[in-house]
C-alpha cells in the first residue's frame, strides 16, 4: 500500500519498510510542512518488495526528488538499499523494534560501506524529526525560502519552542 502526501513531485520521499512504522513519522510531517517541503510517503520493504522499492526510487528520481528518508527497524536494510539505488542524499531513521529496541537498526544503518553513505539520526520519533530538519538543511543550501524557514525554526527552538 502506498501513501502519498502532497504533490507527485516530492522534494522529500519518506520510505517506510512497513506500515507499522507510520507512527514514527507523525511528528516529521508537520516539520516538512513548516519548511515548505513537498513530500511523499511510500511503504516498500527492502526484503519483501525489492522490485517495488526500485520502481519507487526510479520514478521519484525522474520527478525531482532531492532527499530520501528511509525508516526501518531491526535489520534496517532499507536506507542502505535506497542509497545503493541513488546518488541523492539518504537519511536513515532507525525504529525501536524487536528484542534490541532499535540498537540493531541503528548499527545496521550507521555501518554503511565506504562510498554508500547514509546519514543516520536518532532512534524513533526524535530521529524522524531530525531527519525532517536535516533534509530541510540539505535543500536549504540551494533554496533561500527553505533556508529562511529553517532559520525561523532554529530561532523558535532557541526561544523554547519545539
Amino acid at each position: 500500500m502506498a501513501k502519498k502526501v502532497a504533490s507527485k513531485t516530492a522534494r522529500v520521499v519518506v520510505l517506510l519498510g512497513s506500515e507499522s512504522d507510520l507512527p514514527v513519522i507523525e511528528k516529521m510531517k508537520p516539520l516538512l510542512d513548516r519548511f515548505g517541503l513537498s513530500y511523499r510517503i511510500e511503504i516498500a520493504s527492502a526484503h519483501r518488495q525489492p522490485a517495488k522499492l526500485s520502481r519507487i526510487v526510479k520514478q521519484t528520481e525522474k520527478s525531482g526528488t532531492e532527499v530520501y528518508v528511509a525508516v526501518a527497524g531491526m535489520a534496517a536494510h532499507l536506507p542502505g538499499v535506497v542509497a545503493s539505488m541513488t546518488g541523492k542524499p539518504v537519511i536513515g531513521v532507525p525504529v525501536a523494534s524487536g528484542p534490541l529496541a532499535g540498537v540493531d537498526a541503528l548499527l545496521s544503518i550507521v555501518q554503511m560501506p565506504p562510498g554508500v553513505p547514509v546519514a543516520t539520526v536518532a532512534v524513533g520519533s526524535a530521529g524522524a524529526r531530525n531527519a525532517a530538519c536535516l533534509a530541510a538543511r540539505m535543500i536549504a543550501l540551494k533554496d533561500t525560502k527553505v533556508a529562511a524557514a529553517v532559520e525561523a525554526y532554529r530561532q523558535d527552538l532557541a526561544k523554547g519552542g519545539s
